[in-house]
């Protein structure tokens, strides 16, 4: 096809500066067919709803054929739909009924690594002569017949299997059916970008990009060296996990990345209003990664990685000391900011927050410069479910188990209606169990009480909706502690102050310089006076700058 393709002029093409995306996991959202599994069409009947939240966007984690080891990162086949979540032309009309009701499209590429099963890694095995003989990473044993290096995989024991038919090892950073594709060649590239074209030329809107920084391994198969004990985090894996014990120089984050990420965004510049967003699992280097991958306006539309979705604390000081170290390697990058996805506890557990803490930190993420990832049940208020060994799913859970759980927990179908069966989520059995706990935090139950947590996501997303300052301004510290944080966002002639109480004493600040008012619609209970304001224990204020 041509690569002069008409751009629409009407369109934003920076609308998804400061949006507020929502994300899907399809498996768990609405089963339509009741086989206890989420499905597409199971999302067309639920947009309305999503489209009241204020939302942007949709993000919609992986629904192509898989042999779903992974549930769907194990990709079989990029061009189709699993049949357990309907058909190309169900896709087709969830496009088209989302973009009616004024929602965007993002869907997860993962383009790292495929199935086992994918034609390409069947034809790649069977020899050493075979026209994709190097579309995956493949290496010889060491003398002694172990792995060619000490890369680990992230769910678990060596990156290496060795494969019987071409008496090599390949590489998995993930699990042993998920193997590597192997970017150092030019035609895995350009398989790649087909695939992208493909969803593009179906509608979409973007990408989210899984395990971005994973693209490339180091072609000369240097071993990691350990990390020193002080420099060990959990950020990119659970604290049992070993994988936490290197610094991963040569198995991620390469930087002949930087090159194809060009290719890519030169095919999305191709489309009118094309978005994307790359996940970084990074636990030494996140921030750089991320700026790498955002500047200079030729790369990724913008990142996230690992900083808010781990179990430390958001203190205000951890939230402004990242947002400010970003801010300070990428000053033209722009970064994607969420507290909680499919691969974690859900944050409200994670931090041990209440209800009123929960309302809080949503008004702070909704503060933050960058664009905001919500994920399916976060405005409900749902906490992390326990899910006994028996039902578990997740083979992450099951090699790690019990001292980390999997990440089934965060993944347990939606509650709709607490009087339906199974939530309202499926009239079959649910691929996993509905948390009891959850039932009364329903949709339903949410949607008749007028001080529920959803109605005030609701407003927390209007309210950044209704000043772009919010969206799109710039990030000015004006006190920044532990359990204080306090910016202005200014943009385009708007400023707007945030003040964020994260502690359990009532707090009198000074405000900057300006005739400052509470906006409209304040949530909180935080007041303003001439040059001050108020917040209570937990409570936020937003004011904007009168005209002088």
């Amino acid at each position: 096809m041509s690569d002069t393709i008409v751009k629409n002029a009407s369109v934003d093409p920076d609308w998804w500066r400061g949006a507020v995306i929502y994300q899907i996991y399809p498996r768990s959202y609405q089963d339509s067919n009741g086989d206890g599994i989420g499905d597409i069409p199971g999302i067309i009947e639920r947009l309305p709803y999503i489209a009241s939240l204020g939302v942007d966007c949709i993000w919609i984690s992986p629904f192509f054929t898989s042999p779903m080891l992974d549930f769907g990162y194990d990709v079989s086949n990029y061009r189709d739909i699993d049949p357990m979540f309907g058909t190309l032309g169900d896709f087709d009309t969830m496009i088209e009924t989302a973009h009616g009701l004024g929602i965007k499209v993002m869907i997860d590429l993962v383009l790292s690594h495929t199935s086992d099963q994918h034609p390409w890694f069947k034809e790649s095995r069977a020899s050493r002569d075979n026209p994709k003989k190097d579309w995956y990473v493949w290496a010889d044993p060491k003398p002694d017949g172990t792995p060619p290096t000490n890369w680990l995989s992230i769910f678990g024991g060596s990156a290496w299997e060795w494969d019987g038919e071409r008496m090599q090892y390949y590489l998995h950073n993930f699990l042993i059916e998920q193997p590597d594709l192997n970017f150092h060649e030019p035609e895995v590239q350009e398989a790649l970008l087909d695939v992208a074209r493909f969803w593009l030329e179906k509608g979409v809107d973007g990408f989210r990009l899984d395990t971005v920084n994973f693209y490339f391994h180091d072609k000369h198969l240097r071993d990691n060296p350990p990390l020193a004990p002080e420099e060990i985090n959990d950020k990119t894996a659970p604290a049992v996990n070993p994988y936490n014990f290197q610094d991963h120089l040569f198995d991620k984050s390469r930087p002949e990345n930087i090159a194809f990420l060009r290719k890519l965004r030169r095919l999305m510049n191709l489309y009118p209003a094309i978005t994307s967003v790359g996940e970084v699992g990074e636990g030494q280097r996140g921030a750089e990664v991320q700026a790498a991958y955002t500047s200079g306006g030729d790369k990724l539309h913008m990142c996230y990685d690992f900083a808010f979705l781990s179990n430390e604390f958001p203190t205000g000081l951890h939230v402004g000391n990242v947002v400010e170290t970003f801010d300070g390697m990428a000053a033209d990058g722009w970064a994607c900011w969420a507290f909680s996805n499919h691969d974690v506890p859900r944050h409200r557990s994670r931090w041990s927050l209440t209800e009123t803490q929960q309302r809080l930190y949503a008004a702070v993420l909704m503060g933050l410069r960058g664009t905001v990832c919500l994920y399916q049940g976060e405005e409900l208020g749902l906490t992390e479910a326990d899910v006994s060994f028996e039902d578990l799913q997740d083979p992450y859970g099951k090699r790690f188990w019990p001292k980390f759980k999997g990440r089934d927990g965060c993944r347990t179908p939606m509650v709709w209606s607490g009087e339906a069966a199974n939530g309202g989520f499926s009239e079959g059995t649910p691929w996993l169990p509905v948390a009891p706990e959850h039932l009364d935090k329903s949709v339903a139950a949410q949607e008749r009480d007028p001080n529920a947590l959803l109605h005030f996501y609701r407003r927390i997303i209007a309210l950044r909706g209704a000043h772009p300052a919010l969206q799109k301004g710039s990030f000015l510290p004006h006190i920044v502690e532990d359990g204080f944080l306090a910016f202005v966002r200014e943009h385009g002639g708007e400023r707007v102050f945030c003040a964020f109480n994260l502690s359990d004493n009532a707090r009198a600040i000074d405000l900057p310089p300006g005739n400052w008012a509470a906006v409209p619609d304040n949530p909180f209970s935080s007041t303003i006076d001439a040059g001050g304001a108020t917040l209570p224990p937990y409570q936020a204020v937003f004011a904007t700058a009168k005209p002088a």
